[in-house]
């Protein structure tokens, strides 16, 4: 009875320690879903941006820088979103190398550790390109109002003035 009780418990033990990946998996799929909802704006704004550009090309500067800004934009959540698939497949390889060691008899030594330190990179480099993408958003933002307030501002141009 006392080693059918040990064997419980250290069945136990696996079981909650593959577990604890399941939390990292659950704030990566979270993260996920934000960094591709992200990408689907990105990808919504240019267009409107290419669409715009193609029936009134009076600020092609402008709408090219936007364009650009905004490819940058897509490429950073690309990058973020490759990155939590990184982490998601770290987190999942932690907890069938965890189930793995126990099945060989604990011989499988920091793989189990190594996977979860990797995932939790892949989680950091991932925030750091999301970070960097929320702040060139905002930038973005900022120089579209500066350049519709500055033409809002600006005297309509009278016709004749137009034709001289």
């Amino acid at each position: 009875m006392l080693q059918t009780t040990a064997n419980a418990i250290g069945h136990h033990a696996i079981l909650t320690a593959m577990l604890a990946p399941a939390f990292f998996l659950t704030a990566t799929a979270g993260l996920l879903a934000s960094a591709n909802t992200r990408l689907a704006r990105v990808v919504d704004r240019l267009r409107a941006l290419i669409a715009s550009w193609e029936h009134d090309a009076t600020d092609a500067g402008e709408r090219e820088e936007q364009i650009r800004r905004h490819r940058q934009r897509a490429h950073l959540v690309l990058r973020a979103c490759r990155l939590l698939y990184g982490a998601l497949a770290s987190f999942v390889g932690t907890s069938l190398a965890l189930a793995t060691d126990a099945l060989v008899g604990f011989r499988m030594g920091a793989l189990p550790t190594a996977m979860a330190v990797l995932g939790v990179l892949f989680l950091l480099a991932a925030s750091i390109a999301m970070w960097r993408e929320v702040s060139l958003a905002v930038k973005s933002f900022d120089l579209e109002l500066d350049h519709s307030m500055a033409a809002a501002r600006r005297p309509p141009t009278p016709p004749d003035a137009a034709a001289d």
